[in-house]
């Protein structure tokens, strides 16, 4: 009771005052003391702020220690800071670790920064796929840095199967069924034999012209027509059959890989089929194309013999009636004669 009173004495209540609604009480109060207006919103912001590091301490503190204990170089703010620009902080930890762990020089300078992963994911790109490229291509000893496997990422080129075809080199079929839907080159010698050939072409990646180099689709181009050169170069295909290694020499010395994302390693002649005699079957064709154009000019001569001869029928029945109508003259000239007196009766003594 005497705890009541004194509440009443220092706020200068009323015992009406005390039956108020809370609400209406805590005004009061409020409106007499500024400075506990104050110490209460500090206190609130405070604890807002406590509560909200709090909650990304434990959201994020897992990652920063397992970054931490491998010596990944990954700030709590830099965590924290991924939140707010909607990047995924497990890659970026996860890619971080992978360096540290793989000797991969992690610098913030020039290395591979946490700053760097996250552009790198912002503008789209496979940053998982990015660092186990570079870890190959250490592991493997081929120059490539993070700027250049994240502009290859970026290009659209699978930098990881790039790296992985440079250490071990894949075999492209020419021609490629799956692109092209044919199995083989059809090539013709000069003595009109054709040649069915099928080639493998062993390449490797050039990292350095991946960018803006011609894809796979050029090499097989260029392979066949240069395999289909040289066998229409050869004089029978004899030659080509006892010496298939012809064809690949003169292949590789044209230097196909120019200007494209790979290297030639090797080209090898997988098998070769005697196809059908073109020289012949051209020939055959010639020859029936020669006949029907003699044939059609026969005709043509013919109908004009016939048309030269139904000319001279007409000139005939013309000329015969020419002759009628002169037969018919004579009597009337004759008549004429006689009574002209050109022309006598015949006596006896003419006799």
């Amino acid at each position: 009771m005497s705890l009541f009173l004194y509440e009443l004495v220092s706020h200068n209540l009323t015992v009406e005052d005390q039956f108020l609604p809370t609400g209406l009480v805590s005004g009061s109060l409020f409106a007499q003391s500024p400075t506990s207006i104050a110490l209460l919103a500090a206190g609130l912001f405070l604890l807002a702020i406590i509560s909200f590091a709090f909650i990304f301490l434990i959201k994020y503190f897992k990652l920063w220690f397992q970054a931490y204990m491998s010596v990944a170089d990954v700030s709590l703010i830099s965590l924290i800071r991924m939140h707010f620009t909607k990047v995924n902080p497990n890659v970026v930890v996860q890619a971080k670790v992978m360096s540290a762990q793989a000797g991969l020089d992690i610098d913030r300078e020039h290395g591979i920064s946490t700053r760097r992963l996250e552009a790198h994911y912002l503008a789209g790109g496979n940053v998982m796929n990015v660092i186990h490229a570079i870890i190959a291509a250490h592991r493997a000893e081929i120059p490539l840095d993070f700027d250049q496997a994240a502009a290859i990422d970026l290009a659209g080129r699978d930098v990881l199967d790039a790296v992985q075809t440079s250490v071990y080199p894949k075999v492209i079929d020419c021609p490629d069924p799956a692109r092209s839907g044919k199995t083989t080159l059809s090539a013709i010698t000069k003595n009109g034999i054709e040649l069915r050939v099928r080639a493998r072409v062993t390449v490797r990646t050039n990292i350095s012209q991946l960018i803006g180099g011609a894809t796979e689709d050029t090499i097989i181009a260029r392979v066949g027509e240069a395999i289909i050169s040289s066998i229409g170069s050869a004089d029978t295909h004899f030659h080509v059959l006892e010496n298939p290694d012809m064809i690949t020499r003169k292949v590789l010395s044209r230097g196909l890989d120019a200007q494209t994302a790979f290297e030639i390693v090797s080209i090898d002649i997988a098998d070769i089929d005697v196809g059908e005699n073109i020289g012949a079957r051209l020939q055959t064709d010639q020859a029936e194309a020669d006949t029907r154009v003699a044939r059609a000019q026969a005709e043509r001569r013919r109908a004009e013999a016939i048309a030269e001869e139904q000319q001279m029928k007409a000139k005939v029945t013309d000329n015969r009636s020419q002759l009628v109508l002169a037969e018919a003259e004579v009597p009337r000239a004759m008549a004429e004669a006689f009574k002209a007196g050109r022309i006598a009766a015949p006596t006896a003594l003419d006799n």
